[in-house]
């Protein structure tokens, strides 16, 4: 433990933002199997509501600065991707 009164400080300041980072990518990944979900009904009504909710988390992340804009991009570019295999 740091004795610092700063170091202390970034200390609380990094255990929040952890909590806070896990919490959005938990999201991230809920929508995310959600989806997959869908997608394994075959139902495309269903996947592409999950879809866009998928794709709404993932651009989240990206704005609160727990996922990097290229990692959504390929993440959203490869959810896309099997969403047009079903949909033809």
């Amino acid at each position: 433990m740091p004795n610092i009164k700063s170091a202390i400080k970034r200390v609380e300041i990094t255990k929040a933002r952890t909590i806070r980072n896990a919490s959005i990518k938990s999201a991230v990944k809920t929508a995310i199997r959600r989806y997959e979900e869908a997608l394994a009904k075959a139902d495309k009504e269903v996947a592409e509501t999950a879809l866009r909710n998928a794709m709404v988390a993932v651009d989240k992340a990206v704005t609160k600065g727990v996922l990097h804009k290229n990692a959504a991009a390929r993440k959203k570019s490869r959810l896309t991707k099997r969403f047009n295999k079903i949909a033809g």
